[in-house]
């Protein structure tokens, strides 16, 4: 099991509907964070993912629902990266970006150019590699291997002279869904999921290119790296930051998203002068926090956001926090207020700061420190 990017489901919800299913239902039964649906940038469990499209297409019996979704998603939803590729010089300098930072969108997600497995001269395969040990699913795979096909294309300007498709499963639609889809000759039962092209197509130059943009993009992608210069500490933090509430909070699932080992995870916070365990509690302080002094939303749902199994868990750690319980720190920045108005009752300025009672952590991909 590996993280991410929900942006992998863009569409998801408005084929399944188009169909007359219920996106929400088969998100439930996939365990899939129902938020997911409507979100670029939460980090999901990529069995999830790969779960609610096959769930999805059972319940709904569409077979090709994979390549419908592929079909209706957009090229941006690659975010900072289809920016850089849409401003490479040319398509080999776009494949090339897309192999080094794919890391960003799926941690186990892997683009690469190779020679033709065939052997054909001219031609050479852009091929879609898996984590290791993974058993790739029939519909996700055929969304992702559509979108990058269209991907390419759009690239390209229309058409590039794609000779096949190689897929690793069985057809799960018509196999004349798949030649209409593609526009090329399908194989299905195949070592490798790529697309095989002519090599002259690298060498195409791109058009309408902004080399600032492009600049811009890389230094975006280039700091989401885990390299060596980055604190192990700092880069936890951020993958914490988008999975609590949504996601698994596990050290072993953090750990993976990482790409090391758990124990390694470990030894390098601890060479830090950090702990796993305290990066999450201060994380989640710092959320309960906001949560409890800037909205109004119930204290249950404020405990499913920090990944808490129950409310109590809340109000046993807003103790250790802060002294108090968590109704009490809600209550505190109001009698402050309250106070400084010189009056016992709310102002209605006092009242108007207050945000609405519920709010979607869809968008906490910052670092967020202790209060």
């Amino acid at each position: 099991m590996s993280l991410v990017r929900s942006a992998g489901l863009q569409r998801f919800r408005e084929t399944v509907e188009a169909l007359g299913g219920d996106p929400v239902l088969y998100a439930r039964q996939a365990g899939l964070p129902v938020e997911a649906l409507d979100a670029d940038d939460l980090l999901i469990q990529d069995t999830a993912l790969a779960g609610v499209l096959e769930i999805a297409a059972i319940g709904l019996r569409c077979p090709d629902l994979g390549l419908r979704v592929a079909s209706a998603q957009d090229f941006s939803m690659l975010g900072p990266l289809a920016v850089a590729m849409q401003h490479s010089p040319s398509v080999r300098d776009a494949l090339e970006c897309t192999s080094r930072y794919m890391f960003v969108h799926a941690r186990d997600m892997h683009v690469s150019l190779i020679g033709d497995p065939e052997g054909v001269p001219g031609i050479v395969g852009l091929r879609y590699a898996f984590g290791s040990g993974v058993r790739p699913l029939p519909q996700a795979t055929d969304m992702t291997m559509l979108f990058v096909h269209r991907a390419v294309s759009f690239l390209a300007g229309g058409g590039y002279g794609l000779r096949s498709v190689d897929l690793p499963h069985e057809p799960a639609a018509p196999r004349h869904r798949y030649a209409e889809v593609f526009g090329a000759h399908v194989r299905f039962g195949r070592p490798e999921a790529l697309l095989r092209m002519p090599a002259t197509l690298l060498d195409r130059p791109l058009a309408g290119v902004d080399a600032t943009l492009r600049g811009l993009a890389l230094a975006f992608l280039s700091r989401q790296a885990p390299g060596p210069g980055t604190p192990t500490a700092a880069r936890v933090r951020a993958v914490l930051a988008q999975a609590l509430g949504t996601g698994s909070t596990d050290l072993a699932d953090v750990a993976r998203a990482l790409a090391v080992h758990p124990r390694t995870l470990q030894r390098d916070l601890a060479g830090e002068g950090q702990s796993y365990a305290a990066i999450l509690d201060g994380l989640r302080r710092s959320r309960a926090r906001s949560y409890l002094t800037t909205t109004d939303m119930p204290l249950a749902q404020v405990s499913r956001l920090l990944g808490f199994a129950e409310q109590a868990v809340l109000s046993r750690c807003a103790r250790r926090w802060w002294g108090m319980s968590p109704t009490a720190l809600r209550k505190a920045p109001r009698r402050r207020q309250d106070e400084r108005d010189g009056s016992g009752s709310r102002t209605a300025t006092s009242s108007s700061i207050r945000l609405p009672r519920t709010i979607t952590p869809s968008r906490s991909a910052t670092e967020v420190t202790n209060p």
